[in-house]
């Protein structure tokens, strides 16, 4: 039995998750998307993996740069994050009017995130459509107290004890 795609988004939907912004510089050329494909590997020594699709120019970039920053979006940035996620804006300036900052490597970061993790490719694997990316984490930064910006099935959400 095969499942097909459409199945697996379906049943993925019910799947909840942080929202988080992917971002790279590459000489000079800063692009980031949306990202919900998002883990702590390991704490010692600290590692993330992130999932990218392979067609997207964010991929293209990472392939290129070898680094890359998360930011760990905030309740209040849904916006941020539709901007991000938008297929219409992929070759456009995501970062245009927002205010960044960078920590180590040159990836921009979000002003207004919770956390931001910058990160060193250390292993890349092809998968189907995408590339797991296997980042250590170089430096990182806590920069809000707030409420996680969270998704489930196609809408953000709050948290609630």
């Amino acid at each position: 039995m095969t499942v097909n795609s459409l199945e697996h988004r379906l049943a993925l939907r019910h799947w909840t998750t942080g929202v988080t912004i992917v971002s790279v510089n590459f000489q000079g050329v800063q692009h980031g998307m949306t990202v919900s494909s998002f883990t702590s590997v390991s704490l010692s020594p600290p590692t993330v993996l992130i999932s990218i699709e392979k067609t997207t120019r964010t991929h293209q970039l990472l392939m290129k740069a070898g680094f890359f920053g998360v930011t760990i979006l905030n309740s209040d940035q849904k916006e941020i994050s539709d901007r991000f996620a938008g297929r219409k804006t992929e070759y456009q300036d995501r970062f245009e009017g927002l205010k960044v900052h960078t920590i180590l490597t040159g990836a921009p970061f979000l002003e207004g995130g919770l956390s931001y993790l910058d990160c060193k490719v250390i292993d890349a694997h092809l998968v189907g459509t995408h590339t797991l990316f296997i980042g250590e984490v170089l430096a990182v930064e806590i920069s809000h107290d707030g409420e996680p910006l969270v998704h489930f099935n196609q809408h953000y959400c709050k948290l609630q004890e």
